[in-house]
């Protein structure tokens, strides 16, 4: 046997998404204490939820959870992370010649659409979860911490698109500010009005959309009393 084909065979074996044997594993195992960690909280209340019932619920050891997780805050809030990568993916994809702001707007709409990677608002239960965050300090510091680090990304990405330095320029920072803060304060107030299901696709875009229109339309009446400083 060649040196070509022994290394063949010691190569991990990858599946279409790129990830080998271990990656997939780690993968699922993120995904179970995160879906235990929900399950819970949901269950009994987060202060009754301990990290060590949670690893038990995915049937794994604790230090199998801390590889992975901080705490079970940040195990139950894991989808937002995922889905701030999921928009930042799309925003990098964008036309170059994009205004930055509809480039945000255009990547939110494809995370709502895409079939490929269902965000929170395809999954039961995430809705649910989310709408604990306005009565759960610890839930909402480690929102908090998610939602400043997905920003923290999308304001790199736009400072690369405009070939700017965002320590610099204010125009990526103030851009994902507004778009950022739209898009969460849409997706909050829609969890607040009971879609527990998170199976209503149509009904959370257009909100999302209707969140956009207010952010655009107030720009556009204030910016005759902006320049004229009135």
């Amino acid at each position: 046997m060649n040196k070509a084909t022994d290394s063949r065979q010691d190569a991990p074996a990858t599946d279409r998404s790129g990830e080998d044997r271990r990656q997939r594993k780690a993968r699922q195992t993120r995904e179970a204490l995160a879906e235990a960690a929900i399950d819970l909280i949901l269950e009994h209340g987060l202060a009754a939820v301990t990290v060590e019932a949670i690893a038990e619920r995915a049937d794994v050891t604790r230090r199998t959870f801390s590889r992975h997780f901080g705490g079970k805050e940040a195990a139950a809030l894991d989808f937002t992370r995922a889905d701030g990568d999921r928009i930042n993916a799309a925003l990098r994809t964008r036309p170059a010649d994009e205004p930055p702001l509809a480039a945000y707007q255009a990547a939110v709409r494809e995370w709502l659409a895409d079939p490929e990677g269902p965000g929170m608002h395809r999954r039961p239960q995430r809705p649910a979860l989310l709408a604990l965050v306005d009565t759960e300090p610890a839930l909402f510091a480690a929102y908090e911490r998610v939602r400043v680090d997905a920003q923290d990304e999308s304001v790199r990405i736009i400072a690369d698109r405009l070939g700017t330095d965002p320590a610099r320029d204010q125009r990526p920072a103030v851009v994902v500010g507004a778009a950022a803060g739209v898009l969460t304060a849409a997706l909050r107030s829609w969890a607040r009005g009971g879609h527990e299901n998170g199976t209503d696709d149509a009904d959370l875009a257009a909100h999302v959309e209707r969140a956009y229109a207010v952010l655009t339309g107030e720009a556009a009446l204030a910016a005759p009393h902006i320049a004229t400083g009135k």
